[in-house]
Formats: structure tokens, sequence, C-alpha cells
């Protein structure tokens, strides 16, 4: 599997990142942890080139049936 990257643009900040790119503000954190190199940075210049982590969200099998998802 190939690395998911991110060039940052002018102004980008963490939350930003990870909305855009993860699909969540919350995944913040891991995106910090990925990219230890740029962790103190608050607000991104353009041009630097982040990894973006792979999330893996957890399934939770003691669902009642009417909130599971049928495959």
């Amino acid at each position: 599997m190939a690395t998911k990257t991110y060039t940052t643009i002018q102004g980008d900040t963490w939350d930003g990142i990870a909305y855009k790119t993860i699909g969540s503000e919350y995944y913040m954190t891991d995106l910090i942890e990925a990219n230890p190199a740029h962790r103190e940075t608050v607000i991104f210049s353009a041009g630097v080139v982040l990894t973006i982590p792979e999330i893996t969200t957890p399934t939770t099998t003691n669902l009642p049936p009417w909130k599971r998802v049928s495959s």
C-alpha cells in the first residue's frame, strides 16, 4: 500500500488538514504523531509534505440489530 501524503497550502492548520484528508478534526493527534518533525508548527507555510496516517475505525459487535451495518 502506498503512503498517502498531503502538501500544505499557506495557512493550513493541523485540524484543517485532518478534516480535509482524514474526514475529521478529531484525528489531528494522529496526524501530528505521524509527522513528528513538524509538531511545533501551528500554521503551515505552503509546500510542506506531510504523511497522512491510515486510520482504522473499531467495529462494535454488540450493537442492536437496527444499528448494525449489513454487508
